[in-house]
């Protein structure tokens, strides 16, 4: 309750329907004469402030034989640039800095979150990167830095229980070109492939200011940081704005494959085509899931764990992204039970879930939950940037906060019915049994 009242506090509420209390923040965007975007949300309730750079390319962007690219970068940015040519994270430590980078399909993001009086070696810092990691970028950091996501590729997917489903869900829920027929981090095959010259390529590509957008949350001045802005970033080539990759959401089509790890359980998964984040239908699917699996009543794990004892645990979540999304229910095996059993009981399971629209009970429980996140990541200083950055990114309308929340607050149990009908279309499914563990990039194989 603390981080609620802390959120709203810093909030000024406007007029909204009863239904629904609809957050706004200030923020101010505007362009800068190279293109860069700029997103600044004042807030001193306390003295930090967080600085996010967005590249707008994520692994969609990757052409064949190029997987892994934008991934790797989130390695290659942290390793020294034309100013400052050593680990990035350093000047950051001894003030009590947070500094990372995430990739995904649709984009990848840099972030700091600093103590108000940083904010210039934070702007300092990305700009440096941004206008001269090339010239220090050799063979050694990229051959560093290749190995290193080959280690964490094996330990996320590769050596992980049922980690390889990932890449099954990329291999086969989209055809060949698709831009998600990928996983984010690659092949081994096209990561060790990469030349110098293919990396620096794709950095001139799409790591230039045109393609990018800086959001700044947290306490400061929005003059001086103005001014900041301009002096580390106004000088910078523009560059040219990436296309967002195109693609039609395929067809629904049933699909069974059966593939070896090293578990003790086999876990069975359904996989279905959904509407992207924002998309109608997106989030009340995000509420479904949590009907469906969310507490020991709920309408997968009574039947499957409490009643019937076939299944050890069930999860249902929808996976939302820019170009189409994916609605997952996963089942791991109870000691003795095979995955066709478990597939059976959950298939009858969730024909009578979806009968029925939730009930008033079940829309408070998943609407409630959803809300609490919503406001805990509000709260944050650097998951706001975030926020705002992706709403602009999606929407093209930063303060998107009260859209955000209503899609949530003012959707049905009808409407949430009606959306999960999608779940009654084709599916893929995938099992994952004991045996050995797969090769290194097989993913197109599997028993039918």
């Amino acid at each position: 309750m603390r981080l609620l009242a802390l959120a709203l506090a810093a909030l000024s509420v406007a007029a909204a329907p009863p239904d629904a209390a609809a957050p706004h923040v200030d923020v101010e965007q505007y362009t800068l004469d190279n293109g860069l975007t700029v997103l600044l949300s004042r807030d001193d309730r306390l003295p930090v402030v967080a600085v996010e750079v967005r590249y707008l390319v994520g692994s969609a962007h990757e052409p064949e034989g190029r997987s892994g690219f934008a991934h790797l970068f989130e390695h290659l940015m942290f390793q020294g640039s034309g100013h400052f040519d050593d680990e990035y994270f350093k000047p950051f430590e001894p003030i009590g800095g947070v500094v990372n980078g995430t990739t995904n399909t649709d984009r990848t993001n840099y972030f700091e979150r600093v103590p108000s009086p940083y904010l210039e070696l934070a702007l300092w810092m990305e700009s440096d990167r941004m206008e001269t990691l090339l010239d220090v970028l050799d063979q050694p950091k990229l051959d560093n830095q290749r190995d290193v996501v080959k280690n964490e590729r094996r330990q996320r997917y590769e050596n992980t229980p049922y980690g390889m489903v990932w890449k099954y869900f990329s291999n086969h829920l989209y055809p060949k070109g698709h831009p998600y027929q990928h996983t984010t981090i690659g092949t081994h095959a096209d990561l060790t492939a990469a030349s110098l010259d293919d990396v620096k390529a794709f950095f001139r590509r799409y790591y230039v200011p045109k393609n990018a957008v800086l959001t700044i949350v947290g306490d400061f001045e929005p003059a001086e940081t103005k001014l900041l802005i301009e002096r580390y970033f106004g000088h910078l080539p523009p560059g040219e704005r990436a296309p967002t990759p195109e693609a039609a959401r395929p067809e629904a089509k049933a699909d069974h494959l059966t593939f070896t790890d090293a578990v003790k359980l086999p876990r069975v998964y359904y996989a279905w085509h959904t509407p992207a984040l924002y998309e109608e239908g997106d989030a009340a699917l995000d509420l479904m899931a949590t009907v469906l699996s969310d507490g020991k009543t709920s309408r997968l794990y009574q039947p499957l764990v409490y009643e019937q004892k076939v299944a050890k645990d069930v999860a249902a979540y929808q996976v939302s992204r820019q170009l189409g999304g994916f609605f997952v229910i996963q089942a791991t095996a109870a000691e003795g039970q095979t995955a066709d059993a478990v597939a059976k009981a959950l298939e009858a399971a969730l024909a009578d879930a979806l009968a029925k629209p939730p009930t008033e009970d079940e829309m408070a429980r998943a609407i409630n939950g959803w809300k609490k996140s919503f406001f805990q990541r509000i709260e944050d200083v650097t998951s706001r940037a975030q926020m705002l950055s992706t709403y602009f990114h999606l929407t093209g309308k930063a303060d998107y906060l009260a859209e955000d929340l209503a899609r949530y607050t003012r959707v049905t149990a009808q409407d949430v019915h009606a959306a999960a009908q999608d779940l009654t279309k084709p599916a893929l499914r995938i099992d994952i049994v004991p045996g050995p563990k797969p090769s290194v990039d097989d993913a197109e194989g599997g028993a039918q």
